[in-house]
């Protein structure tokens, strides 16, 4: 969700001019929200209210979308130099949460991933196992019409940052959508990257 990955950066922006951004939470343990299960209620019980709501078309599909998003420069950055952020989308259609992604560049529960394995990802071979194995445990997941296949379910690594004084910010950020079919094989991949690291 590119336009999450947006989101993500202008709170940290926020962060960098105030001081702080959003408001702090903590990410759901597994389980607690389930992608293709959870109703908007239930995530609103959890998370309380999103601090930004709005819309997004994906696949000709009308979803609707939640936002929560915490930043600080006084936090511990995994990396030196780094805003510490956070953020949490939550997509949801005919009232039923399809996707949900997650992004931190907080020491804690950063989000980074290493994007030199990419191209050891093969639609029709590698398999659900391997891809967390590589990668490790997924920062979301996603069903359609987050994701084209019908039939697929995705897992996703995120991750964004921003360096700099408020009136010199770097921004850097990328995103790895890996779909599977229903035997648990990579049928798509996706991946984006953007901004100066």
């Amino acid at each position: 969700m590119k336009n999450r990955l947006l989101f993500v950066l202008a709170v940290i922006a926020t962060a960098a001019l105030t001081g702080c951004a959003g408001t702090n939470f903590v990410r759901p343990a597994e389980g607690e929200i389930v992608v293709g299960k959870s109703a908007p209620a239930e995530v609103t019980k959890k998370m309380g209210d999103p601090w930004q709501s709005g819309e997004l078309l994906k696949n000709e599909q009308n979803l609707k979308v939640a936002k929560y998003a915490y930043a600080a420069t006084g936090g511990a950055s995994a990396y030196p130099g780094v805003v510490p952020a956070r953020a949490i989308t939550f997509a949801f259609f005919n009232d039923k949460l399809v996707g949900q992604e997650f992004s931190s560049s907080f020491k804690e529960d950063l989000t980074d991933f290493d994007s030199n394995k990419v191209s050891q990802l093969v639609k029709g071979k590698t398999t659900k196992k391997e891809v967390v194995e590589l990668f490790g445990k997924p920062t979301g997941e996603a069903i359609y019409p987050v994701i084209k296949g019908a039939k697929d379910y995705a897992y996703s690594y995120t991750y964004a940052q921003a360096k700099g004084s408020a009136f010199n910010m770097k921004f850097y950020s990328k995103s790895l959508v890996v779909s599977f079919n229903d035997a648990g094989i990579v049928s798509d991949v996706e991946y984006t990257a953007s901004g100066d690291q």
